[in-house]
C-alpha cells in the first residue's frame, strides 16, 4: 500500500470505526443518529462548527456558493467517510455547506469536546486526524489548481488520475476505481457540465484508455492516460 492509499484508508475506514460513538462502548448509549432526506442540509455556512460528522449510510456533498450565486462542489462523500473535520483545526463557523444527496441519509455526529477526550486517550487517533485534515487540504489545493489552470478535458483526466491515486486498486496493469459518482457528480467536482464529462469519458472509452459502468471506472494504463 503506497502512502496516498494509506491516507485514504485512514480517512475512509479506520477513523469511522474508531470515532462513531455507536462503536465506542462508553458513548453508545448517549448518542443517536441524525436522519436526512434528499437535498436536506446538514449545516450551512456561518453556522457554529461544534461537531464532526460520519456517514453511516447515503451520500453527502460539500460545497459553497460564490458571490454570483454559482454553486461550487468541493467533495462528494459516502458511507464511512467523515466531514466537518476543520472544526478540529479551530474553525469556529462553517465556511461551506453539507447537503444530503439521498433519501434516509444517516449521519453520526460527534462533538468536538467528545473528540478531544478521545484524542487525549489515543495518540494514534490524534495522528490519523492530523493526516485526515492534511489530506483534505491537499485535495482542495489540487482541485483549485485544476479549476484555475486546466481546460475541461484535462480537468476530467486529472480527476481520474487523482481518484486512481486515492482509491484505485491495481489489477495487473489496470487500475480499478470503485465509485458511485455519476457523470453529473464528476461534472460538479471538475467545474464542467454533465454533457462535457459524458463526451470526454466516451472518447476515452472509444480509445480503449478506460472503461466504466455505474459502480466502477477501469483505467487501462495510467501512464497512457493523456
Amino acid at each position: 500500500m503506497n502512502n496516498s492509499s494509506a491516507l485514504w484508508y485512514f480517512e475512509s475506514v479506520n477513523l469511522y470505526q474508531i470515532l462513531c460513538p455507536h462503536k465506542v462502548k462508553t458513548m453508545a448509549n448517549k448518542h443517536s443518529y441524525n436522519y436526512y432526506q434528499k437535498d436536506q442540509y446538514i449545516y450551512f455556512p456561518e453556522e457554529p462548527a461544534t461537531h464532526i460528522y460520519m456517514i453511516v449510510s447515503g451520500r453527502v456533498r460539500l460545497g459553497h456558493h460564490q458571490d454570483d450565486g454559482k454553486e461550487v462542489i468541493s467533495a462528494i462523500l459516502t458511507t464511512g467517510e467523515i466531514f466537518g473535520e476543520l472544526a478540529i483545526a479551530g474553525e469556529e463557523k462553517r465556511t461551506d455547506f453539507a447537503q444530503a444527496m439521498e433519501a434516509n441519509t444517516t449521519i453520526c455526529p460527534l462533538s468536538i469536546e467528545e473528540l478531544k477526550a478521545l484524542m487525549k486517550e489515543n495518540r494514534e487517533l490524534s495522528f490519523k486526524l492530523l493526516k485526515l485534515v492534511g489530506l483534505r487540504l491537499m485535495k482542495l489545493e489540487r482541485k483549485l489548481e485544476l479549476l484555475v489552470f486546466k481546460d475541461a478535458r484535462t480537468r476530467v483526466i486529472e480527476f481520474l488520475k487523482d481518484a486512481a491515486s486515492w482509491k484505485g486498486k491495481k489489477v495487473g496493469f489496470e487500475t480499478m476505481i470503485p465509485t458511485r459518482l455519476t457523470h453529473k457528480d464528476i461534472a460538479a467536482l471538475t467545474g464542467t457540465s454533465r454533457q462535457t464529462v459524458t463526451t470526454i469519458l466516451n472518447e476515452l472509452k472509444e480509445k480503449n484508455l478506460i472503461n466504466f459502468d455505474r459502480k466502477k471506472i477501469l483505467i487501462r494504463d495510467l501512464d497512457n492516460l493523456r
